[in-house]
């Protein structure tokens, strides 16, 4: 076993918990938003920009991480991204303003858009396609679904065990031994055959996406008819759209739409943005329905996620081996369907509701749903992509599940907002109203996830997944 062979699986463990790190950012803040807003004098409106200025520069910068990480360096991006994600860690801890959290916020959504492509491209560098691949991309799609579901948990424990404060100084020390670690242990590798860099088109899509993601955030806030909505939507089309024309016309593209051709590459971008569509808001909801409803504290509150949590990573772990014993798409397709049984359960939840009765049900539903679709939708993202474009397809990926997650958090609260104030309006109780809301949100969101079920069913191809390993030379340039 050759040096770099050995440094394989301690360096998939870097960046898996880097990953983490970067997944549990965006819902680590949900149940700390009432101390946030005590503590820096929030105003209600500008509260869900600590969410949203996140999502808003994660969403949008993706792509351009990707490709950049492509083109200048795999490991050396990794490392600009994670000095960027420890250091505004370290600033959004210390804020003392709503714009100084908020900027601390967009910096730390910059440092995962950078982070994030890079370490996936790293890791289908460093594993051949085919079984090694498969376990590697399964363990990072189980750390995507522990992290979603374990940033609710620990948000809810640190807020109240220390304060709202150190949900974000616990990513410093992460930040540091991964700066220290990844030369060792990283291989540098990039896209050799690219000699110039697509800036035009970096700037089209970063703005496109950024004023798209900035869009469903406003519709969320002014409503999705309001001019101010509808002009952001309009600029966002246009830019996407020069994009597209200039792509297509480019003799060295930022993103070949060739990439799209293989229908399982495509299939896994439609189930991930469906997928961050439904489960990002959800974890919102809920977060809401326990702390306004059933008057749940931050720990308590976290602590109710923790068999979430607990069965995601059990499950993830059982979804990686079954991708490669019976293929990604049977994984895939249970792990949509419990998605959607989990909504339509939460469905029935009351304003006397227990945590037995109207959660654990579901939340074990939920659990094993993420395993089972965080890790095929990994793997199919990446299905026959050459490693020179590995970072694109990981931006790619990651682009369909933020951007999913900015429009179900805007519209599903959106559904809630006007399905509570019309119950208000007709005499009904503050905490009946809200619970008239919640409901409207999960049915909303059953129904998007059920069309992932869809998607995975229809989609997904077989044969695309079944690639030989083999061990012959990466088409790209290794640096020890």
């Amino acid at each position: 076993m050759t040096a770099s062979d050995r440094l394989k699986w301690p360096a998939l463990a870097l960046l898996s918990v880097v990953q983490f790190m970067v997944v549990l950012d965006i819902a680590i803040v949900n149940v700390a938003l009432p101390s946030i807003q005590v503590d820096l004098g929030f105003t209600q409106e500008n509260l869900q920009w600590v969410i949203s200025a996140y999502a808003l520069v994660f969403g949008g910068f993706l792509l351009l991480g990707g490709r950049s990480a492509d083109l200048l360096g795999r490991r050396r991006i990794f490392l600009v991204g994670v000095v960027v994600f420890t250091l505004s860690s370290l600033f959004a801890g210390l804020a003392w303003s709503e714009a100084s959290l908020i900027t601390a916020r967009a910096f730390q959504g910059l440092g995962a858009a950078i982070i994030t492509p890079a370490a996936l491209s790293i890791l289908s560098t460093t594993f051949v396609e085919g079984r090694q691949r498969n376990i590697a991309l399964g363990v990072w799609g189980a750390v995507g679904g522990f992290g979603a579901a374990a940033g609710v948990l620990l948000g809810g424990i640190l807020t109240d065990a220390l304060s709202w404060e150190w949900i974000f100084f616990v990513n410093v020390p992460v930040g540091v031994m991964a700066f220290t670690l990844a030369p060792f242990l990283l291989r540098e590798s990039r896209d050799a055959r690219v000699k110039s860099f697509d800036l035009p088109g970096a700037v089209l899509v970063t703005a496109g996406l950024s004023s798209f993601v900035y869009a469903i955030t406003q519709a969320g806030q002014d409503g999705w008819l309001a001019g101010r909505t509808i002009g952001f939507f309009a600029v966002s089309v246009a830019l996407l759209v020069g994009f597209v024309g200039w792509e297509l016309r480019h003799p060295e593209p930022l993103m070949r739409f060739g990439l799209l051709r293989t229908k399982t590459v495509a299939g896994a971008n439609v189930a991930g943005f469906i997928m961050g569509t439904a489960l990002f808001s959800m974890f919102l909801m809920l977060t809401l329905y326990m702390q306004q409803v059933l008057g749940y504290s931050a720990m308590k509150t976290g602590v109710a996620y923790l068999a979430v949590a607990g069965t995601a990573i059990i499950w993830s772990g059982v979804a990686a081996q079954l991708v490669t014993r019976i293929g990604v798409k049977p994984v895939l397709v249970t792990g949509m369907t419990l998605l959607t049984a989990g909504l339509v359960y939460f469905t029935q939840v009351s304003v006397g509701g227990s945590y037995v009765g109207d959660l654990l049900p579901g939340f074990l539903l939920i659990g094993i749903g993420i395993g089972f679709s965080f890790v095929p939708i990994s793997i199919a993202a990446l299905a026959g992509v050459e490693p020179a474009e590995a970072g694109l397809a990981s931006g790619l990926i990651n682009t369909s599940q933020q951007i999913g997650g900015a429009l179900g958090i805007a519209a599903l609260s959106t559904i809630a907002a006007s399905h509570t104030t019309d119950a208000v309006s007709t005499g009904s109780a503050v905490s009946t109203a809200l619970v008239d809301g919640f409901t409207a949100a999960f049915v909303a969101g059953a129904i998007i996830a059920a069309l992932g079920i869809l998607a995975a069913a229809t989609l997904i191809r077989r044969d695309e997944l079944e690639q030989p390993e083999v061990a012959g030379e990466p088409a790209f340039d290794l640096a020890a």
